[in-house]
């Protein structure tokens, strides 16, 4: 399907979708480096950036271990994405020289997985978010401390054909579209939107 906003905004926010078809090329260092850096620059409170960032690309030591961290379904596309990168979220930050509950960890980290996916477009590169995989499982073979909420696993890779992709996913291989703003903004409470459709202004 084509995508058009309702209002106003850079087509670096319609472009952004979540393909599962993967060509499996090598990502370049200087493209990782350029998404993470975006990632990096994200807000957070306190200024406390719980983000962290795990790695795992074909061919090394832990690009195995990463897809069977997988569910099944999700690993007959993913094995030929070009990266997975597993984020994390600290749980707590420092506040006056003491760790406490950071209320907003997971938001934050939301916030550079999103600078992430667009820097990525930029540069010619598609992500896809999963959280179909054994967080359980990814915890105890990476060693990652309870400190740490284990947030989602992202796929990048440049945008495959269809041929290359299992004809399970081929119907569902396009961007789809967005709720409109009156079933997601709404004025003080639940049950008003905030904006009145033009349609009804007579």
């Amino acid at each position: 399907m084509s995508r058009a906003a309702d209002h106003p905004v850079d087509s670096l926010f319609t472009d952004r979708w979540s393909p599962r078809s993967f060509t499996g090329e090598a990502v370049p260092d200087a493209v990782l480096r350029s998404a993470f850096e975006a990632a990096r620059w994200a807000p957070s409170a306190m200024n406390a950036q719980p983000w962290r960032f795990l790695v795992a690309r074909p061919g090394d030591q832990w690009w195995e271990a990463y897809l069977a961290f997988l569910m099944p379904r999700n690993r007959l596309w993913a094995a030929k994405a070009s990266a997975l990168v597993l984020i994390l979220s600290a749980r707590e930050l420092e506040r006056r020289g003491e760790w406490v509950a950071n209320g907003s960890h997971s938001f934050d980290a939301g916030a550079a997985w999103a600078n992430f996916a667009h820097q990525a477009l930029l540069l010619g590169w598609h992500t896809h978010g999963i959280g179909g995989f054994d967080r359980e499982a990814a915890r105890q073979g990476l060693n990652i401390p309870q400190d740490f909420a284990i947030e989602a696993i992202i796929a990048l890779g440049r945008k495959g054909d269809l041929a290359g992709l299992d004809a399970e996913f081929h119907g569902a291989e396009a961007p789809n579209g967005r709720r409109p703003l009156d079933e997601t903004v709404f004025a003080g409470t639940l049950e008003q939107p905030a904006f009145v459709k033009e349609r009804d202004v007579a």
